[in-house]
C-alpha cells in the first residue's frame, strides 16, 4: 500500500491544501492528513477544531484519515507505516524551504518526499494570509472549504 503523511498545522485547512490533497490521492492508496501539534506555537483555531475541518471537508473520502502527532515528522511516518511525505508548493520559496527538509527526512528515515504544484489560481492562498482575513473581518469564505466558514 502507498501511504502518505500530509503533514501541517492546517490552522486553518485552505483551498491551497484541498486542492493538494484532491490530487494526492490519485497518487497513493491512502493519505494521512497529520496534524502536528506544537505547545510553543500560538494558533488561531484549536486542535478540535482543525480535525473538524479536515474530517467535514474529507468525510465522503475513504482513503483519508485525520490524525495528530507530535515530534518528528519522519518517526510519525515510521509509526504508520508511511513511507512518502505529501508537500505543496506554491512559489520558489517554498521550495528551497521544502526541499532543506525533504533532504533531512531522507537521511533520517529514508521517506520520500512528494511535492505537487498548487493549482495555478490558488497558489497565493496561505493559512497565515486566510488567518489574516479573518481577524481584521475580512471575507474568506472564497479562501477555504465550507468545513471552516465559521
Amino acid at each position: 500500500m502507498k501511504r502518505a503523511v500530509f503533514p501541517g498545522s492546517f490552522d486553518p485547512l485552505t483551498l491551497g491544501h484541498y486542492d493538494i490533497i484532491e490530487r494526492g490521492l490519485k497518487l497513493f492508496d491512502e493519505i494521512i492528513l497529520a496534524i502536528g501539534v506544537n505547545a510553543d506555537k500560538k494558533y488561531m483555531f484549536t486542535l478540535e477544531q482543525r480535525e473538524r475541518f479536515l474530517k467535514e471537508s474529507f468525510k465522503d473520502e475513504p482513503k483519508i484519515k485525520v490524525m495528530t502527532y507530535q515530534g518528528l515528522t519522519v518517526d510519525f511516518c515510521n509509526a504508520t507505516d508511511s513511507g512518502f511525505i505529501l508537500r505543496g508548493l506554491r512559489n520558489p520559496a517554498d521550495f528551497e524551504f521544502e526541499k532543506a527538509i525533504a533532504h533531512t527526512n531522507r537521511k533520517l528515515a529514508q521517506i520520500e518526499t512528494v511535492f505537487l504544484l498548487t493549482s495555478s489560481g490558488k497558489s497565493y492562498i496561505s493559512s497565515s494570509i486566510v488567518r489574516d482575513v479573518i481577524r481584521n473581518g475580512g471575507d474568506y469564505t472564497g479562501l477555504v472549504p465550507d468545513a471552516v466558514r465559521v
